[in-house]
């Protein structure tokens, strides 16, 4: 059973992985890079402060928490322990993938990318829940984005993509019931 999921994994990233141009090789490069992204987390930083006013910082805090735990947990529960090849280094497959940039470390199940901004986006979803029309819509959508970009690149399979962004979900989740407690403790003091 596992044999097939894993035949079908590789037979739809494949697929996707092959659907590629020369505008999309640029912007798909970029979409991955993790610095772009930071005029982004800029932006999120100042509408936590625009709605949370100097308790900015706790949500911050939660943010780098978040982070760390996802990024930390794909390699350390996930990557370490599968060992389960990229799409660029596995031999069998790799003459047929596209790699736009580089290959990253050897194994690849689960994406940290996918892990991370899925964390980050269930967590500001919770944060801004009712507060921004569209956000949450919006956050999620960039976070399938960066995810399907490592597909596009040839560096991971879908179901790293899947289970990365299902870690992550669970991560952003539980940091915002920390983050719910920690801001109960401290307004009540």
């Amino acid at each position: 059973m596992i044999q097939y999921i894993k035949d079908i994994d590789t037979q739809l990233f494949l697929y996707l992985n092959s659907q590629h141009n020369s505008f999309f090789d640029v912007l798909m490069f970029w979409v991955s890079h993790k610095y772009f992204w930071i005029p982004l987390y800029a932006f999120f930083l100042f509408l936590a402060y625009k709605h949370f006013g100097k308790k900015c910082w706790l949500v911050a805090l939660a943010a780098i928490l978040l982070i760390v735990l996802s990024d930390q947990l794909s390699v350390h529960a996930f990557k370490n322990v599968f060992l389960r090849y990229r799409p660029c280094h596995n031999l069998i497959v790799q003459s047929q993938v596209h790699l736009n940039g580089g290959c990253g470390g050897t194994y690849g199940f689960i994406s940290s990318h996918a892990a991370n901004t899925f964390a980050l986006a269930m967590f500001l979803s919770l944060l801004f829940k009712n507060k921004i029309k569209y956000f949450n819509v919006s956050v999620f959508i960039w976070a399938a984005i960066v995810s399907y970009s490592r597909i596009y690149n040839g560096v991971h399979y879908p179901a790293d993509i899947v289970v990365g962004s299902i870690l992550g979900m669970g991560i952003g989740i539980a940091v915002f019931k920390i983050y719910q407690f920690a801001n109960a403790r401290l307004t009540h003091e």
